[in-house]
């Protein structure tokens, strides 16, 4: 790594700055992807800039970037740019954010305008200071995305609102069209991987979510890559199942600088082609699986599939009765 990119982790990552460096091996040719040189992609970046806006596609590096916003669509990051932890896996700058922006919700609606947008991801950092976690801030995003763009469909991917009472309750009340928390690894890995979070606080998140409205849909994403086995990945579909989660993302861990986690293997194609085939069959309605997927990756079109597939089961489910 230059010396331009160790400062610029360094100040992205102050807390990893003293780790040693954890090399991953080399990328395999299926993770290959084209550095992005689109005018569509150039109009929509600035755009971002205009509105003052972040996207977890920038922040966290995506590798998907240039495809996503050639078809523009991104997945718009709220609460500011820096997170209150600091997971071993995450390329989001970490330390004391800044005060929440009032105006951020009407420029995420006014980008969603321009945009043209059909279906949007709204994320967050983690914002442990807040009282509600940030909580707000979603509801408020929510309903001037739907004040001015009636037919745009939303997609909130939220942090645990660890020890926030009502933060869920809040959001869920606020009937975004997909509810969706990623689980991101295996309980094992968690102390290493996720250390700010807890395994089953999330999975609880995801439960208590489809209680309070069991009609709305639920969302997970896993990485694997980190040295999990195949069998806890599949005791995690199972405890997914158990919480009644319809949509599950699988992609492969990708290191964002030396002094983040390792990759410690890169999963075949067709190992990702095999977890989509087992957690099909374990009852999710819809499962992307690939090297490259991402929680946001082709969330527009698989948001169209997953509503497609409530229907069909609906529909199964009338004729056998």
């Amino acid at each position: 790594m230059t010396d331009t990119k160790l400062s610029a982790a360094a100040l992205r990552h102050p807390e990893k700055r003293n780790r040693p460096d954890n090399p991953s091996p080399r990328k395999p040719k299926w993770i290959r992807v084209k550095a992005p040189t689109s005018a569509v992609f150039g109009e929509v970046q600035s755009m971002m800039r205009s509105k003052k806006m972040h996207t977890v596609c920038e922040e966290a590096s995506c590798p998907n970037i240039g495809e996503c916003w050639q078809r523009r669509h991104a997945a718009f990051m709220i609460l500011g740019d820096t997170c209150t932890r600091a997971c071993a896996f995450c390329n989001v700058k970490t330390g004391r954010p800044g005060l929440v922006d009032p105006t951020e919700p009407e420029h995420v609606a006014e980008s969603v305008v321009n945009m043209g947008a059909k279906h949007i991801v709204v994320t967050s950092v983690d914002r442990d200071d807040l009282d509600d976690g940030g909580a707000t801030q979603f509801v408020r995003v929510i309903e001037a995305v739907r004040a001015a763009s009636p037919q745009t469909t939303i997609e909130i991917l939220t942090p645990d609102f660890r020890d926030k009472p009502g933060a869920l309750e809040l959001v869920v009340a606020a009937r975004p069209d997909v509810f969706n928390h990623n689980l991101e690894t295996v309980p094992r890995l968690y102390p290493s991987i996720r250390p700010g979070a807890r395994y089953f606080q999330s999975l609880t998140i995801l439960r208590e979510a489809k209680r309070i409205d069991p009609t709305i849909f639920t969302k997970s994403g896993l990485m694997v890559g980190l040295g999990e086995t195949k069998s806890e990945i599949l005791q995690v579909m199972d405890d997914l199942r158990i919480a009644d989660v319809d949509f599950l993302t699988i992609g492969q861990y990708l290191q964002p600088t030396l002094k983040h986690a390792a990759v410690a293997e890169f999963v075949t194609p067709e190992q990702f082609e095999d977890y989509k085939t087992i957690a099909l069959a374990k009852g999710f309605l819809v499962v992307a699986s690939s090297p490259m997927t991402r929680s946001s990756y082709h969330a527009d079109r698989d948001f169209e599939t997953l509503r497609d597939a409530r229907l069909e089961k609906h529909g199964r489910a009338r004729a056998a009765g």
